[in-house]
């Protein structure tokens, strides 16, 4: 049997001391220790989703993806500049559970790097957890607000499985219809119809 050559121990990005910009963050790639986000310059690490979360993720993106137009893609559990911060200063950015962008903002990606930016993106979706029901209710809603990102949807595991979607109205922020637990259906962002019930 021959023996493998030593391999040097593999040594994670060193992460810059101090608050950092959206290109700091971006350049530290994925981490070994979960997924993280930025908040105004801090580094804060977010505990991994559960089994059902999952499911409702996957179950969600299944019916979104024939439902949305072709000038736009689906992407689950993505980075987001929230453009919230000029380039050199502290920034923010969120990893959504889904969101829907413009296909132009993908390519651009492809061709230039960096992160989505919150300009092009029209949806964005969280799915709440215990940990993180005051964070997607008050923190997460207030940010995408400044981000102008045009709605908002909620997805409360709890059961019966509930989605409440928020749209942006300027300076009255976003506004919440009641919570739906059945089939949700609307024509903005894009005609589309979600079997809520149907989602776990």
């Amino acid at each position: 049997m021959t023996a493998l050559p030593d391999r040097p121990p593999r040594r994670l990005p060193a992460v810059p001391t101090g608050l950092l910009t959206v290109a700091q963050y971006a350049a530290l790639g994925e981490t070994e220790d979960g997924f993280t986000e930025l908040v105004r310059g801090r580094l804060i690490m977010t505990p991994s989703p559960n089994p059902r979360h999952n499911i409702i993720l996957g179950e969600l993106h299944a019916q979104l993806r024939d439902q949305v137009p072709s000038t736009h893609r689906v992407i689950p559990d993505i980075d987001i500049d929230l453009q919230l911060a000029p380039p050199d200063e502290p920034g923010s950015v969120r990893r959504p559970d889904l969101v829907v962008v413009s296909r132009a903002e993908v390519d651009r990606v492809d061709r230039e790097g960096g992160l989505l930016r919150a300009s092009e993106v029209v949806l964005v979706v969280e799915i709440l957890s215990p940990s993180s029901k005051r964070t997607d209710y008050r923190t997460k809603r207030d940010e995408y607000c400044d981000a102008c990102i045009p709605f908002y949807w909620i997805i409360d595991v709890d059961k019966p499985v509930s989605l409440a979607a928020l749209h942006f109205a300027g300076e009255f922020g976003y506004q919440e219809a009641p919570a739906e637990a059945g089939v949700y259906e609307a024509t903005e962002p894009f005609p589309v119809k979600i079997a809520v019930n149907q989602l776990c």
